[in-house]
């Protein structure tokens, strides 16, 4: 009798308010389907990340709010399931970055409802009953990369990194390629950085 190998597993966090997380996840589902790894979606967070820095108000008001959506999925997560995180952060990523709706109170009823999950864990976003939970899957991955950096973050087989931050998302076996590289550089010692201005916003396609 043949076995199939178990796939690899890698390990994405993300914050649903990312545009460039978002991007990196849209990416990251198109590796799934062209190299042998499946990924696990854990959420961290831009509202604890920045928390007591001077921000301008706007973006002060954003990291405010921010705290809504992330908390929704750690809620979904400890009361539903591992399997629930990818499909609302997908429902509500749909609507904040494609669809560009910054209503977060909307985009989460809306995302529960997509998902089949019970309306009332939006009242997770105005609460801190799952806090601890939150930052703990925070710290989890930002200790993995060092507090100047934000969301995404990847980690595959004791190897982490932030980002890629690409535009758009690679797709099919230019999106493994993409991935083979990371490995390579990552797996690299003494290698941190790699970087250039980025000359245009996400592109949603």
């Amino acid at each position: 009798m043949t076995t199939t190998p178990a796939k690899d597993s890698a390990d994405f966090w993300f914050d649903p308010l990312c545009p460039w997380a978002w991007m990196t996840s849209r990416w990251m589902l198109e590796v799934e389907r062209v190299r042998d790894v499946t990924v696990r979606w854990h959420v961290m967070s831009l509202s604890v990340l920045n928390e007591g820095r001077d921000l301008p108000p706007e973006y002060r008001d954003l990291m405010d709010r921010g705290w809504g959506p992330v908390r929704v999925v750690t809620a979904a997560r400890a009361l539903h399931g591992e399997e629930v995180v990818l499909p609302l952060y997908t429902a509500m990523g749909t609507r904040i970055h494609p669809g560009g709706n910054k209503d977060f109170d909307e985009v989460i009823a809306q995302a529960l409802d997509e998902v089949g999950l019970p309306a009332d864990l939006a009242a997770a976003a105005g609460t801190e009953t799952y806090d601890a939970q939150l930052r703990a899957s925070h710290t989890e991955g930002i200790s993995l990369v060092g507090e100047d950096v934000g969301t995404p973050v990847v980690a595959f087989e004791g190897t982490a990194f932030f980002g890629p931050v690409v535009t758009p998302a690679p797709k099919g076996e230019d999106a493994g390629k993409l991935w083979d590289g990371c490995l390579l550089v990552a797996r690299t010692p003494g290698f941190f950085e790699l970087k250039r201005t980025r000359t245009q916003g996400p592109v949603f396609d």
